[in-house]
């Protein structure tokens, strides 16, 4: 059997969450430890104490044996008749309807009732006397069958003897102190489960915001000292990342800025100099310029998105489908066809030019990329609103749609063909889109295409 499986056939009765776990284990420790306590009060205290009562039963019979000897023949019967009735009179009421199920021995009784017949067995043994005979009557009265032999012969006489080691009615205190003791553990470990989950559940949460590139709020640092430590450490860690962030932003829009100013330069050269030289190498010195600028242009959006000038943009409801269209126009005034497909949407609460930047690098990519024609799609399912852009490219092996997510990664085919980029457009609509609280996901089939969708909450930011 598989780990995979064997887990599936624990899960049965093994608890998912911390809750249920502490709780059945404390349940079970509970009653293992009653278990274990009844075990040790059986063995050093009731057990001790049968014996000690059967040593006295035993006495007391052999000195009524010996009362009954010294007794003349006609007050025997006196004798045993008034020794059981005040027998009876000193032994505790019994309801008639337990009166069925008191005639049954316990079996404390039972092990009481074997130690006494043990010890009258070596008497009898000794006196030549027949083996004790034991019965309980309706009254709940145990009596002992005592043979006399007299000279008359044989005579039997049964005594009562419940003063002596009395019935009791079981009434459940065992099961009862368990019970209170098993619920008043588990309200304990709710409680304190109660307040160990709370400030779990918020660094769940605060680690889903980081993941999503959104900064989380500070955790509490309050509380017991292991708490307090996970809350400092997530806050310490979310801040050394949000500062290493801020510092790669800052360079590389620093870099971009400076290298914006030669380029400007190279460009008016190229423009100044294209009657003095060769027009395809001016027009080739152009498209690398272009390329150059296209670069440190990517560079500046994946500093600005996510910086404190990104998230400056406030998020409001718009529609989806006029974003769509206004790509999809701003690609025709550059000669390039975007087919519509646009759905039934309802507006949703977005920051409209990063959703825009993103979306242009989608487009963007599929007539890099792909091959036209490129198909800009909106619709919307149960998890959300949705645009969607598809080209008829060769398409990315499966393998490598999580590696191209990543800043600065470039499919195989781009790499091999040269094409140019910095390899940061999915990573720049990856950051745009998990701001939003929604996804990006990327499928291909090689040789049928990319398709690149982004998926955004219906409320807007989750």
């Amino acid at each position: 059997m598989t780990p995979s499986a064997t887990h599936q056939a624990a899960g049965g009765w093994w608890p998912r969450s911390l809750l249920g776990r502490n709780l059945l284990l404390m349940a079970v420790l509970i009653v293992l430890g009653q278990l274990v306590a009844a075990v040790l009060v059986r063995q050093m205290i009731f057990q001790p104490r049968v014996a000690q009562v059967a040593d006295g039963v035993a006495r007391n019979v052999g000195a009524l044996r010996a009362g009954l000897q010294a007794l003349p023949p006609a007050q025997r019967a006196a004798f045993v008749e008034a020794f059981n009735q005040q027998a009876v009179r000193s032994a505790p009421p019994v309801a008639a309807e337990n009166a069925a199920r008191r005639a049954l021995l316990s079996p404390m009784e039972r092990q009481f009732v074997q130690a006494v017949s043990r010890r009258l067995e070596a008497d009898d043994a000794a006196t030549n006397t027949s083996q004790p005979v034991w019965r309980r009557d309706s009254t709940g009265v145990l009596a002992l069958r005592v043979v006399h032999q007299g000279s008359e012969g044989a005579e039997t006489y049964w005594l009562n003897l419940p003063s002596v080691f009395p019935t009791r009615e079981f009434t459940g205190a065992w099961l009862a102190a368990t019970l209170a003791s098993m619920l008043l553990a588990l309200l304990g470990a709710w409680w304190l489960q109660r307040h160990i989950n709370r400030p779990l559940a918020q660094v769940v949460a605060a680690a889903r915001q980081l993941a999503q590139g959104q900064p989380p709020a500070p955790l509490p640092e309050d509380g017991p000292e292991e708490i307090a430590t996970v809350g400092r450490s997530f806050n310490h860690m979310a801040h050394s990342l949000a500062a290493a962030e801020q510092e790669r932003a800052l360079m590389l829009a620093g870099v971009s800025h400076d290298l914006r100013t030669p380029l400007t330069k190279l460009r008016l050269g190229v423009e100044i100099a294209g009657a003095q030289v060769d027009a395809p190498l001016a027009a080739s010195m152009a498209r690398s310029i272009d390329e150059m600028d296209g670069i440190v242009g990517q560079f500046l959006q994946f500093a600005r998105v996510g910086s404190n000038a990104g998230e400056a943009e406030v998020p409001t409801p718009a529609s989806l489908n006029d974003l769509a269209q206004a790509v999809a126009e701003a690609q025709a005034d550059h000669g390039r066809t975007v087919r519509l497909a646009l759905g039934t949407l309802p507006d949703v609460p977005v920051r409209p030019q990063a959703l825009r930047r993103a979306l242009d690098n989608l487009v963007e990519n599929a007539w890099r990329h792909g091959t036209p024609p490129v198909l800009l799609r909106t619709g919307a399912d149960a998890d959300g609103v949705w645009l969607e852009v598809q080209d008829q490219g060769p398409g990315i092996a499966p393998a490598e749609l999580d590696r191209i997510r990543q800043p600065f990664a470039r499919g195989d085919g781009a790499a091999r063909s040269g094409t140019p980029g910095a390899g940061l457009g999915l990573a720049i609509v990856e950051r745009v889109v998990r701001s939003h609280g929604g996804r990006l996901e990327l499928f291909s089939t090689p040789g049928a295409g990319l398709r690149a969708r982004l998926v955004l909450p219906r409320g807007g930011q989750a």
